[in-house]
């Protein structure tokens, strides 16, 4: 079982848009107890809360629910428990190997580096800007999200 852990700010919107789209794609391709999903923030501001309501409208309109999901921060025992941790943006990357023990370090990457329709290495953050934001931000999900499975599908 590979387990994976998306990484953002505050966990409300770019993270948890990844974790749900990862989770249906297991899903549809009957992956589950191959490839487990979870997603956390660097940051405590919304410890509980669910996604943003925006990212929430835009993955529903494709077909995915995030309705479920709840914010909770990184913790220490997450860089043992987690095979790959993906860091939506360098910030994030900064921040977890930083925090990370060395033994760990080769577990975390930036989440587009499994993306091959993009030559973007971040996500951008949609909080503060409009609809499109969230539109784009899952563009790219879907993109890396992909990448993500290749090695499971490609070994069936």
């Amino acid at each position: 079982m590979q387990k994976v852990l998306m990484v953002c700010t505050g966990n409300i919107c770019r993270s948890p848009t990844a974790d749900g789209v990862l989770r249906h794609l297991i899903a549809q391709h009957r992956l589950e107890g191959r490839i487990e999903v979870d997603s956390a923030g660097t940051q405590s501001y919304h410890v509980g809360e669910a996604p943003d309501r925006r990212s929430q409208k835009h993955a529903k309109q494709r077909g995915y629910d995030l309705s479920k999901l709840r914010a909770r921060q990184v913790q220490q025992a997450d860089y043992a428990e987690y095979d790959l941790i993906l860091a939506m943006d360098r910030s994030h990357l900064n921040y977890l190997t930083q925090h990370c023990p060395a033994a760990y370090q080769q577990k975390i990457k930036l989440f587009l580096s499994f993306a091959s329709q993009t030559t973007e290495q971040e996500v951008p953050d949609p909080y503060y800007g409009g609809e499109q934001g969230f539109e784009y931000v899952l563009d790219l999900v879907e993109d890396a999200c992909q990448g993500i499975l290749q090695p499971f599908l490609q070994a069936r």
